[in-house]
C-alpha cells in the first residue's frame, strides 16, 4: 500500500534528490549558495543542470520552464522541450548550466508601471537556487526571479529575497551582540492560511459575474445563510471531501506542506492551511496551492472561487500569514520561553516587530490594498482596516512591568479544569487568540490576518521583512556603540514600549468604539480603501526606509504604486461593465418577462370571472414596474460614469474617480436588482441564486 510517506515531493527535485544525483563536491558547493549565499560556480551549475535534466525525464518531463511571479500577482511560465537536433536526424535531450541559470522572457507584455516601454522587450529570469524545481503537467519548473534588462525588478520575488536578506543582515547584528556567534543565517518563516469557496461548476457559467469578476455582483440575501454558524468545522460533504483528498495528493507531490482542512464560516468557503516553511519557499508554495486548487476544482465539477468577497451577506475569505523568525541552528526568535521578562533577546525582537508595526502601519495596509480586499476588510468578518496588534494578558504585564520599573511575577501556568472526571488538565496558553486584531502573537509567531484570499502573500512578506529590519538596524546601531550593554538594552525596550504603545489592543476590532479611540486618541490610519492605501507608499519615510535597506529602488517603488493603482482601476472597471452588461441583456428583459407573465394572468382572470381585484399580481407588477425604472435610471447613470473615467490619463485619479463615484454607482444599481429578484418568480430570473450557489454542492 502507497503511503504519503512514499510520494510526498516526489515531483520535486529537493535535497534527498539532490544528495544522491549530485557528487558530493557539486552538493556540497550547491549548498553553500542556498545556505550562505555563496556565489554559484559555472561547472556547479551544468552538473546541477544535467542532474536536473536527467530527474526531470525519468519522471516523464519533456520541457522546462523558468517559473517567475510577475506583477501580475499570479505566475508565469514559458515552456522548453529538452530536445536538440542531432547529426543523423534524431534529436538528443539537452539542458545546460546557462538554461539553468538564465531565461530571456518577454518583458513588453507584463506590468512594469513605466519601468519599461512597450518596445523594449528583453527582459531575464534568473534561478533561484533556494526554492526546489519541481514537475508540473510533464514541465520541469525552475523557480526564478525577474527583472528588466536595466536590472529593475518586474516580480514579487525579487524584493522578497532582498526583503529577507536585509532582515539576516540586521538580526545577525543583534544575536552577535548577545554572544551568538555560532549563528550564520536568520529566516523568516510563514505559514499562509488559504480560504476559499467552492461552487457547482455548471451554475458558475450561468453567471457572468463570477466568469469575468470572480465574485458575485448581484444576488439577494437568501433564507439561510450562516446565522446557525453550523457550516464551521462542520461534517465534510462527501464532493467537498473527494476534491480535498486529490488536492492534498497534488500538493503533497509537490512537496507543499498541506496540514489542516475543514470547512469555514460561510456555506461553500473552506479553509486549507500548510506547515510554515521559509518565506520564498512559503511563497511559492501558496501560488502552486491556489493554482491547483483550481485545477482539482475543475476535475470534480466544482470552481474554487479566490476572491476575497465572492457573495455579499457572508464571510469573505483572507490568507492568516503566521510569521516567525529562526536561526539555522533551530531557535524560533519568538518563542519567549517560560519567563519572558528574563529572556531578554526575545523581549528585543519583540519590541522590534512592535516598533516595525507602529512605524509602518500605512506599508502594512497598502501590502494587502485591493479591489477584493476593500470589501473584506473592517466588514465584522475580518480585521479593520486600522493595523493594530495584540499581545495578550501576560506579555502586555510583562512589557508594563518594564515600562513602569516594577517587578513581574508571572503566576505560572494555569491549569484548565473541565469539571468531567475523564478529560485531561492541561496547562493554557499563555496567549488567547484574538480573531480580530489584524496582527496578533500566538505564542511564537505572529498572525498577519489583513491578507485577501488571492494575494500573493509576498507583498505583505516583503513589508514585514523590510520594517522589522529597520528596527533592528536602528537597535543595533545603538546598541553596538553603547559603553554599558545591559543598561543600553533595558533602556531601549522601555523607550520602544513608551513611544508605541498605542498598536497594542488587545481587544474587540471589530467594535465601532475602538475604531474611534485609534484614530482620534492614538492617531492610528485608519485607510478605509486602496486609494487611501496607497497614497502612503510615495511617503519620504517609507522610500527611505526601502531604499536604505535595498529592498526597493525609488524607481521600483513608483512602478508598485503605478500597477497597484492600474488593476484596481481595472478591476472595478470591469466590474461596472459587466453590472451593465447582465442589468441591460439578463435581468431587465426576465423581470419585463414575468410582469408580462402576470400581466396576462390579471387579464385573463378578470375575463373569466367579474369583479376580481388581482390585489397580489397588481401590487407586484407594479413593485416589479417601479424597480425596472429604478434599474434602467441606473444603468444610465454607471453608464455615464464609465465615459468619465475612461477619459481621466492620470492614475491616481482615476482611482479615486472610481472610489467616490463609480463604486457608489454600483451599489444603486445593485440595490433594485436585488430587490427585484425577491419579487421575480425562480423560473424567470436568469441566473443561479445565492441559495443555488452557497448550497448548491453536496
Amino acid at each position: 500500500m502507497t503511503t504519503v510517506s512514499d510520494y510526498f515531493g516526489s515531483l520535486v527535485f529537493d535535497d534527498r534528490v539532490m544528495k544522491a544525483k549530485l557528487s558530493s563536491d557539486v552538493y556540497a558547493s550547491l549548498k553553500r549558495t542556498i545556505d550562505e549565499g555563496a556565489s554559484l560556480k559555472n561547472d556547479v551549475a551544468n552538473a546541477v543542470a544535467l542532474a536536473m535534466k536527467d530527474w526531470a525525464v525519468e519522471h516523464g518531463a519533456t520541457h522546462f520552464t523558468h517559473w517567475f511571479q510577475p506583477l501580475t500577482g499570479i505566475t508565469a511560465e514559458k515552456h522548453d522541450s529538452f530536445i536538440s537536433p542531432a547529426p543523423d536526424g534524431r534529436v538528443i535531450l539537452e539542458f545546460s548550466g546557462k538554461e539553468l541559470i538564465k531565461g530571456e522572457p518577454d518583458a513588453s507584455s507584463f506590468p512594469s508601471g513605466g519601468l519599461r516601454a512597450t518596445f523594449e522587450a528583453r527582459g531575464y529570469t534568473a534561478w533561484d537556487p533556494t526554492s526546489y524545481a519541481f514537475i508540473k503537467d510533464k514541465t520541469l519548473c525552475i523557480p526564478t526571479a525577474f527583472c528588466s534588462y536595466g536590472g529593475e525588478a518586474l516580480d514579487k520575488k525579487t524584493p522578497l529575497l532582498r526583503s529577507m536578506q536585509a532582515l539576516n543582515k540586521q538580526a545577525l547584528r543583534i544575536l552577535k551582540l548577545f554572544g551568538n556567534t555560532d549563528v550564520k543565517c536568520v529566516r523568516t518563516s510563514v505559514g499562509p492560511e488559504q480560504e476559499y469557496f467552492l461552487v457547482d461548476k455548471a451554475m458558475y457559467e450561468k453567471r457572468k459575474d463570477l466568469m469575468f469578476t470572480g465574485r458575485t455582483l448581484f444576488g439577494a440575501k437568501p433564507p439561510k445563510g450562516q446565522e446557525m454558524d453550523d457550516h464551521y468545522f462542520g461534517v465534510i460533504k462527501p464532493r467537498v471531501a473527494a476534491y480535498m483528498a486529490d488536492l492534498n495528493e497534488e500538493l503533497w507531490k509537490l512537496g507543499v506542506l498541506a496540514k489542516t482542512e475543514h470547512n469555514e464560516v460561510a456555506p461553500a468557503q473552506h479553509e486549507l492551511a500548510p506547515i510554515y516553511t521559509t518565506t520564498n519557499i512559503a511563497t511559492d508554495h501558496n501560488q502552486l496551492t491556489m493554482e491547483i486548487m483550481q485545477k482539482v476544482a475543475s476535475k470534480h465539477g466544482l470552481v474554487c472561487l479566490l476572491h476575497e468577497k465572492p457573495f455579499a451577506g457572508v464571510n469573505g475569505s483572507g490568507k492568516h500569514n503566521n510569521w516567525s523568525m529562526a536561526t539555522d541552528t533551530g531557535v524560533n526568535l519568538l518563542t519567549p520561553g517560560e519567563t519572558p521578562y528574563e529572556n531578554a533577546q526575545f523581549l528585543l525582537f519583540l519590541c522590534a516587530v512592535i516598533k516595525a508595526v507602529d512605524d509602518y502601519q500605512d506599508l502594512l495596509r497598502l501590502s494587502v490594498a485591493t479591489a477584493g480586499n476593500d470589501h473584506r476588510l473592517g466588514a465584522n468578518e475580518a480585521p479593520p482596516a486600522v493595523v493594530s496588534m495584540f499581545l495578550g494578558d501576560e506579555l502586555n504585564a510583562v512589557l508594563d512591568a518594564i515600562k513602569n520599573d516594577e517587578a513581574y511575577e508571572s503566576n505560572g501556568k494555569t491549569i484548565m479544569k473541565l469539571g468531567v472526571h475523564v478529560l485531561p488538565k492541561f496547562a493554557r496558553d499563555n496567549t488567547d487568540r484574538n480573531r480580530t486584531s489584524p496582527f496578533a502573537f500566538t505564542g511564537n509567531k505572529f498572525e498577519f490576518r489583513m491578507l485577501g484570499s488571492s494575494n500573493s502573500i509576498a507583498c505583505a512578506n516583503i513589508m514585514l521583512n523590510a520594517s522589522v529590519a529597520q528596527s533592528l538596524k536602528i537597535y543595533a546601531d545603538r546598541l553596538e556603540g553603547a559603553e554599558d550593554f545591559e543598561t543600553a538594552l533595558h533602556d531601549m525596550i522601555k523607550k520602544t514600549i513608551k513611544d508605541h504603545e498605542r498598536i497594542i489592543f488587545n481587544g474587540n476590532g471589530y467594535d465601532d468604539a475602538w475604531i474611534k479611540e485609534a484614530t482620534e486618541k492614538r492617531g492610528l490610519l485608519n485607510l478605509r480603501t486602496t486609494p487611501d492605501a496607497m497614497s502612503a507608499f510615495l511617503d519620504k519615510k517609507n522610500i527611505d526606509m526601502l531604499t536604505s535597506l535595498k529592498v526597493f529602488s525609488e524607481t521600483e517603488i513608483k512602478s508598485r504604486y503605478e500597477i497597484q493603482l492600474e488593476n484596481y482601476c481595472k478591476t472595478v472597471n470591469i466590474e461596472a461593465c459587466t453590472m451593465i452588461d447582465m442589468a441591460e441583456k439578463e435581468i431587465l428583459p426576465a423581470v419585463c418577462a414575468y410582469e408580462k407573465a402576470l400581466s396576462e394572468t390579471v387579464s385573463a382572470k378578470t375575463a373569466a370571472v367579474e369583479g376580481l381585484k388581482c390585489k397580489y399580481e397588481k401590487g407586484v407588477i407594479s413593485s416589479l414596474s417601479a424597480l425596472t425604472d429604478s434599474i434602467a435610471d441606473a444603468v444610465e447613470e454607471l453608464k455615464s460614469a464609465v465615459g468619465e473615467y475612461e477619459k481621466i490619463d492620470d492614475v491616481t485619479k482615476a482611482s479615486f474617480f472610481i472610489k467616490d463615484v463609480i463604486i457608489p454607482k454600483m451599489e444603486a444599481l445593485r440595490a433594485p436588482c436585488d430587490e427585484a429578484e425577491t419579487l421575480t418568480a425562480d423560473k424567470y430570473w436568469p441566473f443561479p441564486t445565492y441559495g443555488d450557489l452557497l448550497f448548491g454542492v453536496k
